[in-house]
C-alpha cells in the first residue's frame, strides 16, 4: 500500500512538472508567434460544418462608366452544432459599399451604419443574446470581412451587399474587375500584440490546386451609352450576348462553378476607339454632385522624352514561387531587354532580404542586359515579403545626374505593410515615379492601386503568362509618350466647391481627366481645361447648362464620398490625426458607406439559440490560381531565397581578365570595365550564428528563432563593408539585457581591437526590433551571441 502511494505521489509531481513546463514552451511559442495564415487541418467531428460558405455571387449593372454591384453570399450549417462563419474576402478599391440585409427564411433584416466599435458591440451583445446576427467590417479598402452568428442547424441565411464603382478607362479600353480571393498575407506582428483589426491575417487556406469549397457565379449587364466595339473576359469561360449597338449581357460559363480562385476581368471597348466624353450631374434634395469625364489629346512623339533611369524590384519571395515568379521573369527580361541604348538600370531582389545588381545604376549595354537576365532567371522564389525594405533600399541607390528616375515594382503584394508602404512612397514622390506590377491570379489591388494613386503612376496588373509581354509593350508606350503635363481647370461661373482631385497629375496615357465634386445653384458658365501636349497647348470646353440632371446619377455622392475617405485615408496614415478620423467617420455615417471607421450590422429580432453557444469557425479560403503553398508555409526558405548579394562593379572598377589562347605568355592583365557586369557571380562572406548563452528565464530556441530573423539584415550590412575593410572582424560577440517585457535594454558589442562603426549601428538598428520571450521570473535576463565568418 505503502508503494502504490509513493508511485501515486510521483506521478502527480511528474505530470504537474510535465504540465508546466508545457505551458512555459507554449508561452514562449506564443510569444514567438507571428500573425500569419494557415492550412486548414480538417476535423474528424462530423458535429460541426467547417465550410459554411456554400455559394457567393454578383450581379453587376454598368451604365455609362458607373458600376453597380450586388453580391449574395449564401452560408448553410450542414452539421448538427450552431455556427458563427467569419468570411474574409475582397472587392475593387474604388468600391463604395453602401448597403446590407440578411435574409433568414422569410424575414429580410435591413443592416445599418454604425461606428465600427459600436457595431461590433450590437453584433456581440446579439451573438450571446441567441439572435442570427451579421457584422461587416473593412480591414483594409479592399479587404472585408462578413460575420454571421448563430446559425442554427440546417438554417440557411443569405447576406446581400451592395457597392458602387467609377471605370476609368486605359488605352481607351474599359475594365470592370470583380475580386474573389484575398491571398495570404505577410506579417512580422506578434499575434500577442495584434489589434482586433489585423486578426484576420490569421486565416486558413487550402492547399495549392484545391478548388474554392464554395460555387461562383456572376452576370454582367452592360449599357455603355455609346456603341460598343468589343467585349472579353480574358479570366473566365462566359457566354456573351449583343443586345443592341449598345448593351451587352454576359453571364459565367457554368463550367466555371469554382472559377472562385481567381479574379473576373470584363474588358471592353467602343467603337472607333471613344472615351466617354461628358458630364453627369445629381440634382438631389440636399447636395448637388458633378462627374466630368473629358478624354485627353493624342500622344506625343519621343524625341521629347528626357534620358531614363530604371530601377527594377522585383518580389522572390514564398508567395511568387512558381506562376507568378515565372510571369514576372517574362515581364523583367522584356522591360529590360528593351531598354535604350542611353538608358540605364538596376535590378534590386527581395524576399525576406534584399540583394542589389549594382550599388549604381548601369548602362543599357548588352553585356549588363543578358547579365541582369541570367540573375532573374535563377530565382525559384521562397521566404517572406519585405517590401518596405526594399523600397527604402532602393530609393537609397545613388542617383544619375541628369536622368529622369522611374521606379517598377513586379511583386503578389502579399504584405501587410499597406500603410508603411504608401507613406513612404508619398514622402519620396519627388526622387522618382512609381509603377507598380500585380503579379498573379489574385493580387493584392490595394498595395497595387494605391501604391499607384500616391505615386502619380498607374497600376498593371498581370493575371496570366501571356499577358507579360502586352502590360510591357504598354508600359514602355505609356513612360514614353506623356500626353498631357500642367494641366489647370478654370470653372468659370459653375459654382463648385469640395472638388477632387485639388491639382490634375500629368497624363501619361490614353485615359480620361476626371474630376468631380459637388455646385451650388444652377449649372451655367462654362469649364476650360488647359494644359501643354508635347510642344503645343492643350484647350478643353464644356458647357454645364447643356447637361441634363438624372436620377440614376445618384450614384455620384457615394462615389464623391469614397473619394474624399480615401483621400483623408491616406493623408491619416501619413500623420495620424483624430480631427481626420472624426471627418471619414462622419462621411461614413452621413453617406452609409462601409470604412475603417464604421460597419454595417444586422440582427434578427428571434432569439434562436438558446441554452447554448456557437462553434466559431472561419471559413478556408483557396490559394489565387498559381500561387504556391509556398504562400503559406516553408518560410524558413526565406534563408535560402536570397543567398547572395548580386553585387556589380562599379564604374571604373578595374577586373582581371584572362587572354584568350595563342594571345601571349596567358598572364592575367587588367582591364576597366567601363560598366559592364562581370560574368563571374560574387560570392560574398557571410556571418552565421555560432553560439548562442542566455541566463534563467529564457531558453535558446526562443533566442535563436529571434535572431535569425535579422540574420539576413546583418549579413547585408557585413557584405557592404568586408569588400572595403579587409581588416574587419571574422569574429563577432555581443553581449544584450532583455527587460522583463522582452524588450533590448542595452546591448554591447564586444571590443577585440576592430571595432567596426558602421557595423555597429547596423546591429543595433536591427536588434533594437526583435521581441524576445519575456524572462521567467525574472525582471531582466542576459544574452551573449557570438557570430563568425562562414
Amino acid at each position: 500500500m505503502r508503494l502504490r502511494y509513493k508511485v501515486m505521489i510521483f506521478l502527480i509531481i511528474s505530470i504537474q512538472l510535465l504540465l508546466t513546463g508545457t505551458a512555459w514552451a507554449q508561452s514562449e511559442v506564443n510569444s514567438d508567434r507571428t500573425l500569419s495564415p494557415y492550412f486548414l487541418v480538417k476535423s474528424d467531428d462530423p458535429e460541426v460544418d467547417q465550410l459554411p460558405l456554400k455559394s457567393t455571387s454578383a450581379r453587376v449593372t454598368i451604365s455609362g462608366v458607373i458600376a453597380d454591384v450586388t453580391i449574395i453570399q449564401t452560408y448553410k450549417n450542414e452539421g448538427h452544432r450552431p455556427l458563427e462563419a467569419l468570411y474574409v474576402f475582397p472587392a475593387s478599391t474604388r468600391a463604395a459599399v453602401y448597403g446590407m440585409k440578411m435574409t433568414i427564411g422569410e424575414r429580410t433584416i435591413t443592416a445599418n451604419i454604425s461606428r465600427r466599435d459600436a457595431a461590433r458591440q450590437i453584433y456581440e451583445k446579439a451573438k450571446q443574446a441567441g439572435k442570427s446576427a451579421s457584422l461587416l467590417e473593412q480591414h483594409r479598402p479592399n479587404v472585408f470581412q462578413m460575420n454571421v452568428a448563430n446559425i442554427l442547424a440546417r438554417d440557411v441565411i443569405r447576406v446581400e451587399l451592395k457597392y458602387t464603382e467609377l471605370l476609368i478607362p486605359t488605352d481607351r479600353v474599359y475594365a470592370f474587375v470583380y475580386p474573389t480571393v484575398v491571398g495570404p498575407r505577410y506579417s512580422e506582428t506578434p499575434a500577442v500584440q495584434a489589434p482586433r483589426s489585423e486578426k484576420w491575417l490569421e486565416n486558413p487556406y487550402l492547399h495549392q490546386g484545391e478548388a474554392p469549397p464554395y460555387t461562383f457565379d456572376i452576370s454582367v449587364n452592360l449599357a455603355a451609352g455609346l456603341p460598343i466595339q468589343k467585349v472579353t473576359c480574358p479570366s473566365h469561360r462566359v457566354n456573351l450576348q449583343y443586345l443592341s449597338p449598345d448593351t451587352a449581357s454576359l453571364s459565367l460559363d457554368p463550367s466555371e462553378g469554382n472559377g472562385g480562385n481567381r479574379d473576373f476581368i470584363l474588358k471592353y471597348r467602343l467603337a472607333g476607339g471613344k472615351i466617354e466624353t461628358g458630364m453627369l450631374l445629381s440634382d438631389g434634395p440636399d447636395e448637388k454632385f458633378f462627374l466630368l469625364m473629358m478624354q485627353p489629346p493624342k500622344q506625343v512623339v519621343e524625341s521629347q522624352i528626357p534620358p531614363r533611369e530604371y530601377i527594377f524590384i522585383v518580389d522572390v519571395s514564398g508567395s511568387m514561387h512558381g506562376f507568378p515568379l515565372d510571369i514576372s521573369k517574362n515581364l523583367l527580361k522584356d522591360l529590360i531587354g528593351n531598354l535604350r541604348p542611353t538608358d540605364r538600370f538596376n535590378v534590386l531582389l527581395f524576399a525576406g532580404g534584399s540583394s542589389v545588381l549594382a550599388e549604381r545604376s548601369l548602362a543599357a549595354t548588352q553585356n549588363n542586359i543578358q547579365h541582369a537576365i541570367r540573375v532573374i532567371d535563377r530565382q525559384r522564389g521562397g521566404g517572406g515579403t519585405r517590401l518596405l525594405p526594399a523600397l527604402n533600399r532602393a530609393l537609397s541607390l545613388p542617383k544619375t545626374k541628369g536622368y529622369s528616375r522611374t521606379v517598377v515594382i513586379a511583386t503578389d503584394g502579399y504584405v501587410s505593410v499597406e500603410e508603411q508602404v504608401f507613406d513612404l512612397m508619398r514622402n519620396r514622390l519627388g526622387d522618382a515615379n512609381m509603377f507598380a506590377f500585380g503579379i498573379g491570379s489574385s493580387v493584392n489591388r490595394h498595395l497595387i492601386e494605391g501604391m499607384a494613386r500616391v505615386g502619380m503612376g498607374e497600376p498593371f496588373v498581370i493575371t496570366r503568362p501571356d499577358e507579360a509581354t502586352e502590360k510591357a509593350v504598354r508600359f514602355r508606350k505609356l513612360i514614353q509618350s506623356p500626353v498631357l503635363t500642367a494641366i489647370n481647370v478654370d470653372f468659370g461661373e459653375f459654382d463648385v466647391f469640395d472638388v477632387e482631385p485639388r491639382s490634375i497629375p500629368d497624363v501619361l496615357a490614353d485615359r480620361p481627366v476626371i474630376i468631380f465634386g459637388k455646385y451650388r445653384g444652377k449649372p451655367r458658365g462654362t469649364i476650360e481645361i488647359r494644359g501643354i501636349s508635347g510642344d503645343h497647348n492643350f484647350v478643353r470646353k464644356i458647357n454645364p447648362a447643356d447637361v441634363r440632371s438624372a436620377q440614376d446619377n445618384g450614384a455620384l455622392h457615394y462615389l464623391w464620398a469614397r473619394h474624399r475617405i480615401s483621400l483623408l485615408s491616406d493623408y491619416n496614415r501619413l500623420r495620424p490625426n483624430d480631427e481626420r478620423i472624426r471627418e471619414v467617420t462622419r462621411l461614413g455615417l452621413h453617406y452609409n458607406l462601409l470604412t475603417a471607421y464604421t460597419s454595417f450590422v444586422a440582427v434578427d429580432s428571434q432569439v434562436r439559440l438558446v441554452d447554448g453557444q456557437a462553434t466559431t469557425v472561419k471559413q478556408p479560403l483557396p490559394l489565387p490560381q498559381g500561387v504556391s503553398d509556398y504562400a503559406v508555409g516553408n518560410q524558413s526558405l526565406a534563408r535560402k531565397s536570397i543567398s547572395r548579394v548580386l553585387a556589380a562593379p562599379s564604374v571604373g572598377h578595374r577586373q582581371p581578365r584572362t587572354k584568350a589562347p595563342g594571345s601571349g605568355s596567358g598572364k592575367v592583365e587588367q582591364y576597366a570595365a567601363q560598366d559592364s557586369v562581370a560574368e563571374k557571380e560574387v560570392k560574398p562572406s557571410r556571418l552565421s550564428l555560432k553560439k548562442i548563452t542566455v541566463s534563467s528565464g529564457l531558453t535558446k530556441g526562443s533566442v535563436k528563432r529571434q535572431l535569425e530573423k535579422k540574420l539576413l539584415k546583418i549579413n547585408a550590412c557585413y557584405s557592404a563593408l568586408v569588400n572595403t575593410r579587409p581588416a574587419i572582424n571574422d569574429r563577432i560577440e555581443i553581449e544584450m539585457i532583455i527587460d522583463s517585457s522582452g524588450r533590448l535594454e542595452a546591448l554591447k558589442i564586444m571590443d577585440h581591437g576592430k571595432k567596426d562603426r558602421k557595423l555597429e549601428k547596423c546591429i543595433r538598428q536591427h536588434f533594437e526590433k526583435l521581441q524576445f520571450p519575456k524572462p521567467k521570473n525574472a525582471s531582466k535576463a542576459t544574452i551573449m551571441v557570438t557570430f563568425v565568418l562562414k
